[in-house]
């Protein structure tokens, strides 16, 4: 067996797109260099990283993504691995998954050229895919985890990769996860602006509902910030698998972590509902959000493009809805509102 590493230069934009889709065609191993995430942790007042003058300027604009895919003696692995699923049609819907199969490397790398296609519909996808090579077993098994570091997310919480258990050090409540397993490692704008919200507004006696879970960090976050009650809900069934076992991780089983949208919530008067999605998905489910709130509740909202905040405006305010903060962090938004 050998591995295939495939390089993808894309904007920041669409790099979380990218990243999600590569894990559901089964990349074993996924890197992100981003250098506005370099930039920031440089600008923040609060840090302590510096660097030397003209380095900034020299990261460029692009964010390069490599993802390393299994070879084997009948071709590339794709798909959902050693999971068994029931869907037909693959695994996922959302970037049109496969069954696990394998494939020629000419049929994989087409097949991902389609799928990154797909993406540069709706999100600037810049070059793309510019290359790809074999590795040793070696090389990608471990050389993919020195662009990840412990973070602090919001106040009182730190994301630490599971393998930095060892040399964390942080005083602060630690939440483990592997970045590239499911959409939201805690590094991007929405996540993180959820993050901060939560930890400033979340009691510990709140019935919490996670719409759209992803690796389930929000979920974990909540449970981590005393709440007893959390759901969490996605309408991937491969991002369930990683979130039940990313809760398992932080010792946090008491979350109810299942497949399904907002209408598959299996409880009702909800303190919180947070859901860091889509701006089209939250116009789509904004009108039905708040029969699942208890009176007086809470509805978080991000993952939102500023380019369609006026949509989504709209749409909450519509469902009866009033701002009581927002946010905005490099072009992406968050709402936080409650009923009128």
């Amino acid at each position: 067996m050998q591995w295939l590493e495939i390089t993808i230069i894309t904007t920041e934009d669409a790099s979380d797109a990218i990243c999600e889709m590569l894990a559901q065609l089964g990349a074993d191993g996924i890197s992100v260099e981003n250098p506005f995430e370099i930039k920031r942790i440089i600008d923040d007042p609060d840090s302590l990283a510096y660097a030397d003058e003209g380095y900034i300027d020299s990261l460029g604009q692009d964010v390069t993504i490599k993802a390393y895919f299994a070879e084997f003696d009948d071709g590339i692995r794709l798909g959902a691995k050693s999971e068994e699923y029931d869907n037909p049609d693959g695994v996922g819907m959302i970037y049109s998954n496969i069954r696990n199969t394998t494939v020629s490397k000419e049929d994989a790398l087409k097949f991902l050229e389609d799928r990154l296609n797909d993406i540069g519909e709706f999100l600037p996808l810049g070059q793309g895919l510019v290359g790809n090579k074999y590795v040793k077993d070696e090389d990608w098994a471990n050389n993919w985890k020195v662009h990840y570091h412990v973070f602090d997310i919001s106040d009182r919480i730190t994301i630490c990769p599971s393998w930095l258990a060892d040399e964390n050090t942080s005083d602060k409540i630690t939440i483990y996860l592997d970045p590239g397993s499911a959409f939201g490692s805690g590094t991007h704008e929405t996540t993180s602006m959820c993050a901060e919200v939560l930890d400033q507004v979340i009691n510990p006696d709140d019935k919490i509902l996670d719409v759209g879970t992803g690796s389930g960090i929000l979920a974990i976050i909540c449970s981590k910030l005393g709440c007893k009650n959390v759901e969490a809900v996605d309408i991937d069934r491969m991002a369930v698998d990683v979130a039940i076992d990313n809760c398992a991780k932080n010792d946090c089983t008491d979350i109810n972590c299942h497949e399904g949208e907002l209408k598959d919530a299996q409880g009702k008067g909800y303190d919180i509902i947070v859901a860091n999605i889509i701006a089209d998905v939250i116009c789509a489910i904004a009108a039905d959000v708040p029969g699942a709130l208890a009176p007086g509740g809470t509805f978080i909202c991000s993952g939102i493009i500023n380019t369609k905040k006026e949509r989504v405006e709209k749409a909450l305010t519509d469902a009866g809805f009033v701002f009581e903060e927002v946010r905005e962090k490099n072009d992406w938004m968050l709402y936080r509102c409650k009923l009128q």
